[in-house]
């Protein structure tokens, strides 16, 4: 769960400092922006690849040597000081990001019983929510009262802490099943994986259209102090966190699948009133904040029931639905970021609520003909 927190941390930074960053670098906030895009095409690529690649790895090297490397690109990031070099350092630290959290979730199943594997995925995801409720607003924080520089810095401590603690608690010798290439054609073949891949694809376009510009929207549009931003990003996470404890709570009781039905839920609502409210700064946060209910928490249900759909399949699946959800980032951000720059504010809320919206669809083709308790718990 550390671990997702630094590399939850590291992937959302850019977009806790876009602003910081545009102004430091002397480029554009849709310039800036693209440290979000193309690292979300890194990612995208990477993880499949590296999980198919390092399946015969020993995880804990694999995850100790990932978060060692992340360590020394932002590090190096901290010290650069143009654009390219900032996309260089960022695109390699993704690199080494990539195949991390879909071996954090399958060495979770590997961990527990059956019966409590959709809950330990579900509390390894804390980290993201973490990374977004108090990565975020730190990043933020320190980026606009001593620089960018050290929030870069202050990520490389932490991810060096994090292998430390990996490589001292994980057991040695934990393995998955090799990664075959076969095993993407039988993914493939497989009508449950294919619709939610899709559907991750869609949550997460929605959300970064508007994620990614959040604290550039809020200045223009609210009038919002950088201050004022960093609360939301808190208020945002702090929201996150809490979808995904209640979910965590609530998921052995009523499934997945419904459990995953109340968080798009909250994230379409909260993407409603941000729409609506355009302008007006307490209802803006107040509709992130309902958003930030479902933030997390659908990514969690996503991997258990991912995992569910194809248990002997559970790494190669899990690193499919990250690229699903980078590619969802790449496509948000870089709609994002051509609707900001030409002034076309208002519609981002609007183009989010639609992404959510078409994931509902998708959703319901989803639901299971009947979910037994045994499924529901992961079994």
């Amino acid at each position: 769960m550390f671990g997702n927190f630094v590399i939850g941390t590291s992937v959302l930074a850019p977009t806790g400092m876009l602003h910081e960053l545009s102004t430091g670098l002397g480029v554009s906030i849709r310039q800036a922006s693209l440290l979000v895009t193309f690292g979300a095409v890194v990612m995208c690529l990477g993880s499949p690849l590296l999980s198919w690649s390092t399946s015969r790895w020993d995880r804990r090297v694999l995850l100790v040597g990932s978060l060692a490397l992340i360590a020394v690109a932002q590090a190096a990031a901290a010290l650069s000081t143009s654009f390219a070099g900032q996309l260089g350092w960022r695109l390699a630290m993704l690199v080494a990001a990539a195949p991390f959290t879909p071996q954090a979730a399958s060495v979770a199943g590997l961990l527990v019983p059956g019966e409590r594997r959709p809950s330990a995925i579900a509390y390894v995801f804390l980290g993201w929510s973490l990374a977004a409720a108090f990565g975020m607003p730190l990043v933020a924080t320190v980026a606009s009262h001593v620089g960018w520089q050290w929030a870069y810095a202050g990520i490389s401590g932490l991810a060096a802490l994090a292998g430390v603690l990996l490589a001292w608690r994980l057991p040695a010798g934990l393995k998955t099943a090799p990664v075959q290439l076969s095993s993407w054609v039988e993914l493939a073949q497989n009508p449950l994986v294919v619709l939610l891949l899709a559907l991750t694809m869609l949550l997460t376009s929605g959300q970064f259209l508007i994620f990614t510009f959040i604290g550039p929207l809020l200045v223009r549009l609210a009038h919002a102090t950088p201050n004022s931003v960093s609360l939301v990003f808190a208020l945002t996470g702090l929201a996150g966190f809490v979808g995904n404890v209640i979910a965590t709570r609530i998921v052995r009781g009523v499934g997945t699948y419904r459990t995953e039905q109340l968080s798009i839920a909250a994230l379409a609502l909260g993407a409603a009133l941000f729409a609506l409210s355009s302008g007006y700064l307490g209802w803006m946060v107040f509709g992130i904040s309902v958003w930030g209910l479902g933030f997390a928490s659908t990514n969690s249900m996503q991997q258990a029931r991912l995992v569910g759909a194809a248990p002997l399949l559970a790494g190669a699946a899990v690193s499919l639905n990250t690229s699903a959800l980078y590619i969802g980032q790449a496509l948000g951000s870089a709609l994002g970021g051509a609707l900001f720059e030409r002034g076309r504010d208002a519609l981002m809320g609007y183009g989010a609520l639609a992404f959510i919206l078409a994931g509902t669809l998708v959703l319901a083709l989803t639901r299971p003909k009947e979910e037994p308790l045994a499924l529901a718990q992961g079994a």
